[in-house]
């Protein structure tokens, strides 16, 4: 089976093509806002690469969020169409989740965070234990303060955002807070994550998936002149 893993979760992107189990071929790049620009060149790109047609595609995998408004906007928009236009399956996988599965060879929980604006961060927490990956919390918002009472234990952090406030961290729980070593988010890894539904064929409807926000965007008011 041949998967188009996308990812745009964030002001970096990543597209990866995977089959059996196996990366043909996989590009991680900044992109800042430009994910409506620079998506789909990046995409033929990478087809072109491994020398792969589009329509040799039979699932689309997508990070469905939390992360930036446009970004998770133009991922979604462009999976679901490429899954309508080839008439292929599609799953929808959480981008916090994908951040974590990069450091899932440590025994700790580990808790991505990414910036949701409005001084809040968007978190979860996984971890593998006896093997198996496991969700123990549920992605949501919050802030680098109130995670004192959300973290119990040495806990591994990670996510592009999190240099930014490692030093909030380690002075809100001390030996509790782990900083996870600078990594890019690979889409190849949406593959593993998506494994057990790719064998039961528990698709998502693409007339339904939606990103995953946790919160609406800010409107801006327009000024009456």
């Amino acid at each position: 089976m041949m998967l188009l893993a996308i990812d745009t979760s964030t002001d970096s992107a990543s597209l990866a093509l995977v089959q059996d189990g196996k990366t043909l071929a996989e590009a991680t790049w900044r992109c800042g806002q430009n994910h409506s620009v620079e998506l789909l060149p990046r995409l033929t790109q990478l087809l072109q690469e491994a020398k792969i047609e589009l329509q040799s595609v039979s699932c689309i995998l997508v990070a469905k969020g939390p992360g930036s408004f446009n970004g998770l906007r133009v991922g979604l928009s462009t999976a679901k169409g490429l899954a309508f236009s080839l008439d292929i399956p599609i799953i929808g996988v959480s981008s916090l989740e994908l951040e974590a599965c990069q450091h899932a060879e440590n025994d700790l929980p580990i808790c991505p965070i990414f910036n949701a604006r409005r001084e809040e961060i968007a978190t979860a927490l996984y971890q593998k234990k006896d093997n198996k990956w496991q969700q123990l919390a549920a992605e949501h918002i919050t802030t680098v303060e109130a995670l004192d009472s959300e973290i119990t234990e040495k806990t591994l952090f990670c996510g592009e955002y999190v240099p930014v406030i490692a030093g909030q961290l380690k002075e809100k729980l001390k030996d509790k807070a782990v900083i996870a070593p600078a990594r890019p988010r690979r889409a190849s890894l949406l593959s593993e994550l998506a494994k057990e539904r790719l064998k039961a064929e528990d698709y998502d409807n693409p007339a339904t998936l939606q990103p995953l926000y946790l919160r609406h965007p800010a409107i801006t008011q327009r000024r009456h002149r």
